[in-house]
């Protein structure tokens, strides 16, 4: 019998706008934001990068403060909906594999999950740490984000992919 053990391609973790002024108005918003916290967690201990962005933080502030970003690769704020800018594209090496969470799913998930496709990177869209304002739009952005070529992983899975490697 062969083995069909995945082994990931230089891991890297990818926080998306999860900022305070955002609670109220995303769906189950304390629990993407605990599972974002094991995932920053987990990221230290196996060694895996960590990117992270805010949309226009003047207006919209910061990083909720339960998210330890302190081992952050690179933080950027954004005015467009994709992580990936040219400051992004630099820090990251070529062919990652990269584990997304944050909000909007259908939107800066959903674009930044296809640029990140478009240019030879994999993506794992970490189902149960990506939420938008309306709940039904979750499962739509994740079915579109599947067919485009992402999969679609959980945080405890993506983070026991990674230890296979470290």
């Amino acid at each position: 019998m062969t083995s069909t053990v995945l082994r990931l391609a230089r891991p890297a973790l990818f926080i998306c706008d999860q900022q305070e002024k955002f609670r109220p108005a995303i769906y189950a918003f304390d629990h993407i934001l605990k599972i974002a916290s094991k995932m920053l967690q987990a990221s230290k201990i196996l060694n895996v990068p960590v990117y992270v962005t805010t949309q226009n933080n003047k207006a919209l502030g910061e990083i909720c403060s339960e998210l330890d970003i302190s081992n952050a690769k690179l933080k950027l704020d954004k005015t467009l909906f994709s992580m990936h800018t040219p400051e992004l594209e630099r820090a990251l090496q070529p062919k990652s594999s990269v584990a997304i969470t944050g909000i909007e799913s259908h939107v800066c998930v959903l674009q930044t999950t296809l640029d990140l496709l478009a240019r030879g990177h994999q993506v794992y869209v970490i189902s149960d740490a990506v939420s938008s304002c309306n709940r039904e739009e979750i499962p739509i952005a994740i079915a579109r984000m599947r067919q485009a070529g992402a999969k679609i992983s959980t945080s405890e899975s993506f983070a026991c992919l990674c230890d296979l490697i470290n």
